[in-house]
C-alpha cells in the first residue's frame, strides 16, 4: 500500500539492499527505503541503530558496500555530494555545517551559487545581482532570519542556525531535503517554532523530507511514514499508528511502548 498523498510508484528516493561494511563492522544490512513524491518519512531507531548512516549513504558522504541508491528515477550511488546536490538532494547535519564567520546573506548564497556551478560550499566568490539578493533574502524571510541577514552566524542561536541551514537547502533548489536530528541541541523554548518551519517546508514549499529524530513527539507530528532502524537494518516501516503499536518496535527500544 502506498503512504498517505501519494500514488504507488512515484517514488523520488530509493535505497535498494544498501549494505554498508566499514573495518569489518556492519554498519547497514540490506536496507530498502522508499520515499513518494512530497512524502514526510521520519526514520527513528535506538542510538546506534544506523539512521546517520543511512543519511550519509543516501548524501553521498559515505558509498555503500553493496546496493544501489536513486534520486528522481536516476542512479546516484557513485556520485559525490555536489553532484546529489545539484541533481535536488539536500541535506541538514546533526551538527550545524555552516560558515560561521560569515554573514548569514553570504552562506546562503555560496550555497547557492555552489549548486548552480559545482562545487558544494566553496568559498570562492560567486557573483550576485540585486535579483540575487533578493531571492536570497526571500528564504531568509521565509525562514524568519530576514532581520539578521547581514550578521555572521556564529551570533545565532542553536535553534536559529538550524533555520539558517533550512533556508540554504531552499535556497538549492532541493527537491528532497535530508533532516539528520535537526532539533539536536535546540532550546525546548524553540521547538515549536522550527517544528512549524519544517511543516511548512513540507506542506508550503511542497518538498518531501526524510527526518532522522529522537523526539518521538515531533516525529508523529510531521511524519506521514515512520522507518524503524535496529541494528542497522529496516525493521519495520508504516503509518504512526501501526508503528507504536508494534510490538517488534516497542521490543527495539527496550520493552518501552512509543
Amino acid at each position: 500500500m502506498g503512504a498517505p498523498g501519494r500514488r504507488d510508484g512515484d517514488a523520488v528516493l530509493v535505497g535498494t539492499a544498501l549494505n554498508l561494511v566499514i573495518e569489518g563492522n556492519q554498519i547497514l544490512t540490506d536496507v530498502h527505503l522508499e520515499v513518494g513524491s512530497g512524502e514526510f518519512l521520519a526514520v527513528i531507531g535506538p542510538n546506534g541503530a544506523g539512521k546517520t548512516s543511512l543519511i550519509n549513504v543516501l548524501s553521498g558522504a559515505m558509498t555503500p558496500t553493496s546496493g544501489s541508491v536513486r534520486l528522481l528515477g536516476r542512479d546516484i550511488t557513485a556520485e559525490p555530494p555536489h553532484r546529489r546536490a545539484r541533481a535536488g538532494l539536500g541535506r541538514t547535519f546533526q551538527t550545524s555545517n555552516l560558515l560561521l564567520g560569515r554573514s548569514l546573506r553570504e552562506n546562503v548564497r555560496l550555497a547557492a551559487g555552489g549548486r548552480e556551478s559545482g562545487f558544494f560550499r566553496s568559498l570562492r566568490p560567486v557573483p550576485s545581482s540585486g535579483a540575487d539578493r533578493g531571492r536570497i533574502d526571500e528564504f531568509l524571510d521565509h525562514v524568519g532570519l530576514g532581520r539578521h541577514r547581514d550578521r555572521p552566524a556564529s551570533a545565532l542561536s542553536h535553534g536559529d542556525r538550524r533555520k539558517l541551514e533550512l533556508a540554504i537547502v531552499l535556497a538549492q533548489g532541493s527537491e528532497v531535503i535530508l533532516l539528520d536530528e535537526p532539533m539536536a541541541g535546540v532550546n525546548v523554548d524553540d521547538l515549536a517554532d522550527l517544528v512549524e518551519l519544517i511543516r511548512s517546508v513540507h506542506v508550503e514549499q511542497g518538498r518531501t523530507i526524510v527526518m532522522v529524530e529522537h523526539h518521538m513527539d515531533v516525529v508523529l507530528d510531521l511524519a506521514q511514514r515512520i522507518g524503524v532502524m535496529h541494528h542497522g537494518a529496516m525493521i519495520a516501516v508504516g503509518e504512526p499508528g501501526d508503528i507504536i503499536s508494534n510490538e517488534t518496535v516497542q521490543t527495539a527500544y527496550m520493552g518501552e511502548p512509543l
